[in-house]
């Protein structure tokens, strides 16, 4: 409401759409066109919150709009209300039809602006402070009526920027520990569990800003699987990362668990893993998560971790949780290089272990 207030208070939008009697051809072109600047206004305005929020907004809102508003202004709206009339006399069959008609039209539009080709604008990450900019910046625009509100523009267009060019998550964790993804450099997330649900496929390729369908971890390169774990080996930075996820229930024999712990980075498993399982940097299991839900991770020379306790905790509904174990590690924040040692090759010898009951994939062990 403040954006389109605003809009309507400026003088040249004045100047150029405020009614007048010039004839009813100029006059709907006018409609149409206060129709299109509102539209556009409020798709820009609420960008930032749905880029914030939802890490995706729609860029055809304003083209759909203007079917869409018509028809529900003039066509549906009008048959409901005549229908309900009608219903008294028991005769709003025909136009409770047509009613259903006009809708079935508004919802293809519905589905087809939003399968377009370039529809939506996806972000996976948008940092709080850059958000801050761009509602501050936009607040400054509304609220001045001089040409001080300019000043708002530094602000909003640096957010804007600083959201654009926030870092891409290379690992993203549910809260249960269960759920894990491991983002590629074009931004395709690789599920742990191929069979996950469309919420949590959803959930991770909005997180990664990807618009499309997630594959499998096995389909990932440098990855390693069994049907107990997997291990991966991935650059970022200018060093390797080795990550093993634990992936079954099933019980894994002490010294190749231990082993393959120490030879990893980041060690992750829905059950609760043992004291002796102490990777070089980072131990997420079922007491892990308790403390911290849902991870998101940045690796690189400083790696970044946050975590979903870390804003719950801001609220007075929630817990601030604690951070995970492992060595080095500081919570949120970024680390130095001196946190972890370097990694070892990544062409080392794999190290296969065949068990009856559990196995760890090729890799997982040097």
């Amino acid at each position: 409401m403040t954006s389109i207030v605003t809009l309507y208070s400026l003088p040249w939008f004045k100047r150029h759409f405020q009614k007048r009697d010039d004839g009813w051809a100029l006059g709907l072109a006018r409609s149409l066109g206060v129709m299109v600047l509102t539209g556009l206004v409020v798709e820009v305005a609420l960008l930032p919150f749905a880029l914030y929020h939802f890490h995706r907004a729609g860029l055809y809102g304003v083209v759909a709009n203007l079917v869409a508003i018509p028809l529900t202004t003039f066509v549906i709206m009008p048959l409901e209300a005549g229908a309900l009339l009608l219903d008294a006399v028991g005769l709003g069959g025909p136009l409770w039809a047509l009613c259903g008609l006009a809708l079935g039209w508004l919802l293809d539009l519905a589905h087809g602006v939003a399968g377009a080709k370039g529809a939506t604008a996806l972000l996976p990450a948008v940092p709080r402070w850059a958000f801050g900019l761009m509602v501050a910046g936009g607040l400054w625009l509304c609220l001045w009526n001089s040409r001080a509100r300019l000043c708002g523009l530094a602000p909003l267009v640096i957010g804007a920027m600083a959201a654009a060019m926030a870092p891409r998550p290379d690992l993203l964790l549910t809260g249960d520990g269960r759920h894990l993804a491991v983002v590629g450099e074009d931004g395709t997330p690789f599920l742990l569990r191929g069979r996950a649900g469309d919420f949590v496929r959803d959930m991770f390729g909005e997180n990664s800003g990807f618009d499309g369908e997630p594959l499998e971890l096995e389909r990932g390169r440098g990855v390693s699987c069994s049907r107990d774990a997997c291990a991966m080996v991935f650059e970022r930075g200018d060093r390797p990362w080795r990550v093993l996820a634990i992936r079954s229930k099933e019980r894994l024999e002490w010294a190749d668990l231990t082993r393959a712990c120490r030879e990893a980075d980041i060690v992750v498993a829905e059950r609760r893993l043992p004291q002796g399982c102490t990777p070089r940097w980072l131990k997420l299991d079922r007491t892990a998560f308790a403390r911290t839900g849902g991870l998101t991770i940045v690796l690189g020379d400083e790696p970044v971790v946050a975590t979903v306790a870390e804003r719950l905790g801001e609220h007075r509904w929630g817990q601030r949780g604690q951070q995970p174990s492992g060595p080095g590690f500081r919570g949120p924040s970024v680390l130095s290089r001196s946190d972890y040692p370097a990694a070892r090759s990544a062409a080392a010898s794999a190290y296969l272990v065949d068990q009856t009951a559990s196995s760890l994939p090729p890799g997982s062990m040097k």
